[in-house]
């Protein structure tokens, strides 16, 4: 199970990249989101994958699972969320100030 969502954590940082490389606004946010959903699953999966009882003390059970994984990646949704709502509203407005979204274009090159 943790070799597939590690495969799929590489699927999703090699889309990422291949996003982020693209000259359109709206694909570099793609990739960013793409790029912190992969950190969230490999953070997942470093944290070990085990089945447990919750982490709530009581007598009697010694297996309980790790809350900390699960606690690292509820925050960085949250910073990831915010991130990305923010890069949002800025290639809304610079494609809106200048009425295109091209990359070459926003750089202010001659050749385009």
């Amino acid at each position: 199970m943790e070799f597939i969502i590690l495969i799929l954590a590489g699927v999703l940082f090699a889309t990422a990249i291949y996003n982020l490389l693209q000259k359109q606004l709206l694909r570099l946010v793609i990739g960013s989101v793409l790029l912190s959903h992969g950190a969230h699953l490999f953070i997942l999966t470093m944290g070990e994958l085990k089945r447990g009882n919750p982490p709530i003390l009581t007598d009697g059970v010694n297996d309980y699972s790790d809350p900390l994984p699960q606690a690292l990646i509820l925050t960085s949704i949250v910073i990831s969320f915010g991130i990305t709502s923010l890069l949002l509203v800025l290639a809304y407005r610079a494609a809106n100030e200048n009425n295109t979204d091209n990359m070459e274009q926003l750089r202010g090159n001659d050749n385009e």
